[in-house]
């Protein structure tokens, strides 16, 4: 029974690798005609961009926008786009998409790691990555301001001659990451924390504010940055790679609707870090919807109709 169980459980996953490789999504497939696909993540962060992408879109065009909400992760996503289940992806990561579907090495400059993407993308996938919206998602050390005035905190190095002082919260992923996980990080910073406590990113907030540690390792568009009144430090030594995020859309379709080009470049350089932190805490802090989130943003600023 136990072989037969185990058996079956095979088959299962080989059929699913098979789907992701080679066919299209569960549920997705080819859009209505004038209908423009539009993928995104579970992220908060993810849905409310995506629905920027869409109300812009349709508030330029006539074409009507299919949001592809909860694809599971970038692997998924960027598989989506792969075989045309999706025309745009709404937050594709420079960091993520050049180590994941590229397969390069971390470029820590952000505007080489921009060029990496742009370039690879075209080549690998006939894929356009436009400039970023403004903001980068990426890890960030953070502590309390009250932690920040005791010792004197401002950048990521400052907490070496106090880290055994200090006891800190970071995602369970982290600890094991190569490249810029806990292991890397100790070595080029010279840090070992007196002690670590991995856990789940989203309880790591509420930890933080709450005095169950000292340090935190979040991420640096988090709506709960400044409604706990945290300190971001500075990585003055550009450890973390840059996760600058941008919409991704396909040659194809912007071939066949050339006005998207117009519309998505109007977004370029429209929403800071801190911006996008505001957006967030509007949706998971203020529980709006990500759709009215993003239209109260763009109504605040006009549809960026003054900005081609």
């Amino acid at each position: 029974m136990k072989k037969k169980t185990l058996a079956l459980f095979a088959v299962i996953l080989l059929s699913f690798g098979t789907l992701l490789s080679g066919c299209s999504l569960p549920g997705l497939g080819g859009g209505a005609e004038g209908t423009i696909r539009v993928g995104s993540l579970s992220t908060t962060e993810s849905q409310i961009v995506s629905n920027i992408v869409k109300q812009m879109i349709e508030h330029d065009t006539d074409l009507k926008v299919e949001l592809v909400n909860n694809l599971g992760s970038s692997v998924v996503q960027h598989q989506a786009m792969v075989n045309g289940d999706v025309d745009i992806t709404a937050t594709r990561y420079t960091g993520t998409d050049l180590v994941g579907p590229l397969g390069e090495e971390p470029i820590k400059d952000p505007k080489k790691a921009l060029v990496a993407v742009k370039k690879g993308f075209e080549e690998k996938f006939h894929q356009t990555w436009f400039d970023s919206y403004g903001f980068a998602n990426t890890y960030a050390f953070m502590v309390r301001a009250d932690t920040a005035k005791k010792y004197n905190l401002k950048t990521v190095s400052d907490m070496r001659p106090v880290q055994d002082q200090l006891t800190a919260g970071v995602d369970n992923s982290w600890m094991e990451r190569k490249g810029d996980g806990y292991k890397a990080f100790s070595k080029d910073y010279n840090i070992e924390f007196k002690k670590i406590f991995p856990m789940q990113i989203g309880l790591i907030y509420t930890a933080l504010k709450d005095k169950q540690m000292d340090v935190a390792l979040g991420y640096s568009t988090d709506g709960r940055i400044p409604t706990y009144n945290l300190k971001v430090l500075k990585d003055d030594k550009k450890f973390f790679p840059p996760y600058d995020a941008s919409p991704l859309a396909t040659d194809k379709i912007l071939k066949e609707h050339p006005e998207l080009k117009t519309t998505l470049n109007k977004l370029v350089g429209t929403i800071s870090t801190e911006e996008m932190q505001r957006l967030n805490y509007e949706a998971d802090g203020k529980l709006k919807e990500p759709s009215v989130v993003a239209k109260e943003f763009l109504e605040k600023h006009n549809y960026f109709e003054d900005k081609k």
